[in-house]
C-alpha cells in the first residue's frame, strides 16, 4: 500500500514495550492452553514499531531484515504494510514470497551464498523483479553464470563497524562486502555483464545504541560519498538497520528521531562532498536512502513463557531450573545477552525476593539465562516470562540435545492463533527415517 496508508498512529505508542507492560493473566491463559516453553508475538506491537520507523524515516525505502523473525504472521503483517523484505538466504526469500511480499520488494543480500541458494533464487520465475546483492566479484561472476537478469546491488565493506557484541559488528569485518576502494571496479564488471546496477548496500552491525551513533553516522557518510563517486545512476543506497532496543529494565529507548536525523545529515553530507564540493550548489538529488531494520520491528513484540521445574538451594545461590534452554533462546549463551525476567504468578507481591541462577535443561554450563537475578521466592510450577524475545528467539532455536522446538502463538487485537505448533519427539528422527526409506 502507498506510504501513509494503513499505518497506525504513533499517538499513544511508547518507544519501547517493557516486560511489565504485558498483562499477566492473558499470558497465563496462553501457557495453560499451549503449554511451555512458548513464544508469544504481538502483531499489533509489530505494526506500532513499523509506524514509528515510517514516521522517523518518511522518505526512506523501508525494508525488514527477515532474519530477525521469519514466522508467517510477522511476515504477513509487514508485507501488508508495504514494507520490503531484506533476505539473507534462499529460505528467507521463499518465506517472504509465500507470505505476500511482491518480488519487487524483495532484496536477496547474499553473503558467500551456497550454490543451492543461488540456483534457487536465480531460477525463480520472479527473479527478474527482485534485487540481488553481491558482496564479492566471485559472487557476481557466479550470478552471471546462472543467467540472472534481475536488478543488482553491490554490498560494500565501509571499514566501520558497530553493535552490541563483537559477533554482530559487520561493517569492518572482511567477510561482509566488497572493500570500499574496489566498489567501482565491481560495479564496472557488473555493467560489462549486462546487469542493471540499482543500489549500494552496507551495514554497521546489530543492536546499535546511542553510544554507537558516531560509527553509524560515519558509515552513512561514506556510503553517500561512494554513491556520488560511482559513475552509475542508482535507485537507492541501503545503510542497513541495526537500531538497538533496550534489553535492560533501566536502559532508555533509542531516540529514533535523533538517529534518523543524523542518518539523513550524514548521507547528504557524504553525497555533497562527492558531487558538488562543500557548497552543494546545483547538486543533483542523491539516490533514495534505504534502511533495513530487523530487531527494532519485532524484539519488544515478543515474550518467551517458561515453567519452573526445579528449585535447588546451594551454598552459592538458588538454582532455578526451567523448561526453556539455550535451544529455545540462545542469545544469553551466545552473546552474553541480558533479558528481563518476570514471575507471572498472581501472589508474587507477597513473596520475598531471592537471588537466583535461572538455568535451562541443556547439558552445557552456558545454558544459563541469568545469574544472581532476584525473583519472588520461586516454586516448582511457577510461570516466568522472558522479555524482548521477539528478535532472534524462535528464529535461532535448535534441536541440540535432541530437544523439540517450542510453539509460537501470534496475537492480533488480543486474539491468539497458533503460528508454529510444538515439535514432537517422533519428528526429531523424521529425516533419518526418510533417508532409510529412500
Amino acid at each position: 500500500m502507498p506510504d501513509g496508508e494503513g499505518w497506525p498512529s504513533t499517538t499513544d505508542n511508547p518507544a519501547v514495550r517493557r516486560l511489565s507492560d504485558w498483562p499477566a493473566e492473558p499470558l497465563r491463559n496462553l501457557a495453560d492452553e499451549y503449554e511451555t516453553p512458548l513464544y508469544v508475538a504481538d502483531l499489533d506491537r509489530v505494526k506500532a514499531n513499523a509506524s514509528r520507523l515510517r514516521s522517523a524515516f518518511p522518505d526512506a525505502d523501508l525494508s525488514y531484515a527477515v532474519k530477525a523473525n521469519t514466522t508467517r504472521p510477522v511476515l504477513e503483517t509487514l508485507a501488508d504494510r508495504g514494507v520490503g523484505a531484506e533476505c539473507a538466504a534462499a529460505g528467507e526469500v521463499k518465506r517472504s514470497l509465500e507470505a505476500g511480499f511482491p518480488a519487487s520488494r524483495v532484496r536477496y543480500t547474499a553473503v558467500n551464498p551456497p550454490a543451492r541458494d543461488l540456483d534457487y533464487v536465480c531460477g525463480l520465475d520472479a527473479a527478474d523483479d527482485m534485487v540481488l546483492t553481491v558482496g564479492a566479484m566471485d559472487t557476481l561472476n557466479r550470478v552471471a553464470q546462472r543467467g540472472f537478469r534481475g536488478r543488482l546491488c553491490v554490498r560494500v565493506n565501509p571499514g566501520v563497524g558497530a553493535g552490541h557484541h563483537a559477533k554482530v559488528s559487520t561493517g569492518g569485518e572482511p567477510k561482509f562486502g566488497v572493500p570500499y576502494d574496489r566498489t567501482a571496479a565491481v560495479v564496472e564488471q557488473a555493467l560489462e555483464h549486462g546487469f542493471e546496477v540499482v543500489g549500494l548496500h552496507a551495514h554497521a552491525g546489530s543492536g546499535i545504541s546511542g553510544d554507537d551513533l558516531s560509527a553509524h553516522r560515519e558509515l552513512v557518510r561514506r556510503m553517500g560519498g561512494l554513491a556520488g563517486d560511482v559513475e552509475e545512476s542508482l535507485d537507492f543506497v541501503a545503510v542497513g538497520g541495526g537500531f538497538g532496543v533496550p534489553y535492560h529494565e533501566d536502559e532508555p529507548p533509542l531516540d529514533l528521531d535523533t538517529v534518523a536525523e543524523a542518518t539523513r545529515e550524514a548521507y547528504r553530507e557524504g553525497w555533497l562532498e562527492a558531487v558538488a564540493g562543500d557548497d552543494g550548489e546545483d547538486a543533483p538529488a542523491p539516490p533514495q536512502l534505504a534502511i533495513e531494520p530487523g530487531r527494532y520491528f519485532v524484539a519488544d513484540a515478543g515474550v518467551l513463557l517458561t515453567t519452573v521445574n526445579t528449585v535447588k538451594p546451594t551454598p552459592e545461590t538458588t538454582v532455578v531450573g526451567i523448561d526453556a534452554g539455550m535451544t529455545t533462546l540462545v542469545r544469553p549463551a551466545m552473546y552474553d545477552a541480558y533479558h528481563e525476567l518476570r514471575s507471572l504468578e498472581p501472589d508474587t507481591p507477597r513473596r520475598d525476593a531471592v537471588a537466583c541462577d535461572i538455568s535451562g535443561p541443556v547439558c552445557e554450563t552456558a545454558d544459563v539465562f541469568a545469574r544472581d537475578r532476584p525473583l519472588p521466592d520461586p516454586s516448582r510450577g511457577d510461570l516466568l516470562a522472558i522479555g524482548n524475545a521477539g528478535a532472534y528467539g524462535y528464529e535461532m532455536a535448535s534441536n541440540y540435545n535432541s530437544r523439540p522446538r517450542p510453539a509460537v502463538v501470534a496475537l492480533e487485537h488480543g486474539e491468539p492463533r497458533l503460528a508454529a505448533r510444538r515439535e514432537r519427539l517422533d519428528e526429531l528422527t523424521r529425516l533419518e527415517s526418510e533417508a532409510e526409506d529412500s
